[in-house]
C-alpha cells in the first residue's frame, strides 16, 4: 500500500488486553478475529509488537519501496494505537503476521476503506525480509482476502506497487490481480518520484479463484508461490 493516511500523535490508546476473549468476526469494529493459516496466524496489533514490527521494518530490503517507517520503537507503538483507532472507526484494519510455531510479529496485512461502506478499499503488506520465499505470503494474503470479501464486504480492493518492486508485483499477479494501469510519477521516496502499477482483485473474481476457476490472465495462481517483498503501508504527514 503505497500510501496511508497514517499521523503520529501522542494520543495514547490502551491495547485490548491480551487474554481478551476472541471477537466474532463480524464484530470486527470492536477488535479483529485471529485468523489462522496453514503457515501464519493473523491477529490484531498489540502494543508489544511494536519492537519486532521496528526491527523486521527498518532494515533496506523492506524499507527499500515504502514510505519511511516509524523510526523509532515508541514510533511504532504510536501506528500500532492509529490502527486501533481506526479500526474502531470502521475505517481500516491491520493485521499481524506470527508465523507458525512463535509469538513475535514479522510483518503486516492492512485493509483500508476508500469509501465510506467500504466497497472499496486498498490492501498492503510487508514483511521481514528473511521470510520472503518461506510461503508466508501466501499463507496470509489467502487470509485477509477472505477476511476482506467475506466479512467486512469489499467488492473492489486495489494496490499500488512501485513498478520496480518486482517481488511485490510478481505476487499480485499470482494472487489473480489485474494490473489495470501505471500511475506516472506517484510515489516519492528519498527524494525521487518513482512510477506505480496499479491492480485490482474484485470480489467475483476472488470467490471464483478460490474455487477452482482460474481467469485467464491469472492461471499462474495454482504454480508455486513466492513471498513478496514488501509495499508501501506508512506514511506520516
Amino acid at each position: 500500500m503505497e500510501r496511508l493516511p497514517y499521523q503520529q500523535r501522542n494520543v495514547r490508546v490502551p491495547p485490548r488486553p491480551l487474554n481478551a476473549p476472541r471477537v466474532a468476526s463480524n464484530d470486527w469494529h470492536s477488535g479483529l478475529p485471529t485468523l489462522t493459516g496453514a503457515k501464519v496466524t493473523l491477529r490484531e496489533l498489540q502494543m508489544t509488537d511494536a519492537p519486532a514490527l521496528f526491527a523486521a521494518m527498518s532494515t533496506e530490503e523492506v524499507a527499500r519501496f515504502i514510505s519511511p517507517p516509524p523510526t523509532t520503537v515508541v514510533g511504532f507503538e504510536r501506528f500500532i494505537e492509529w490502527t486501533l483507532r481506526q479500526r474502531a472507526l470502521g475505517q481500516y484494519v491491520c493485521f499481524a503476521v506470527i508465523p507458525r510455531g512463535s509469538d513475535q510479529a514479522i510483518g503486516l496485512f492492512q485493509v483500508r476503506s476508500l469509501e465510506p461502506d467500504f466497497a472499496s478499499a486498498e490492501w498492503g503488506f510487508a514483511l521481514a525480509s528473511e521470510f520472503w520465499g518461506t510461503g508466508v505470503f501466501m499463507d496470509g494474503a489467502q487470509l485477509v482476502l477472505d477476511f476482506a470479501f467475506d466479512v467486512i464486504g469489499v467488492w473492489r480492493l486495489e494496490a499500488r506497487a512501485v513498478v520496480k518492486n518486482g517481488r511485490g508485483n510478481g505476487a499480485l499477479r499470482k494472487l489473480g490481480a489485474m494490473r489495470e494501469g501505471i500511475l506516472r510519477r506517484s510515489f516519492l521516496r528519498h527524494g525521487e518520484h518513482f512510477d506505480q502499477a496499479l491492480w485490482t482483485i474484485l470480489s467475483h473474481e476472488w470467490r471464483d479463484s478460490r474455487r477452482g476457476w482460474f481467469p485467464a490472465q491469472s492461471t499462474n495462481i495454482s504454480r508455486g508461490w513466492r513471498s513478496a517483498s514488501s509495499m508501501s503501508i506508512f506514511r506520516q504527514h
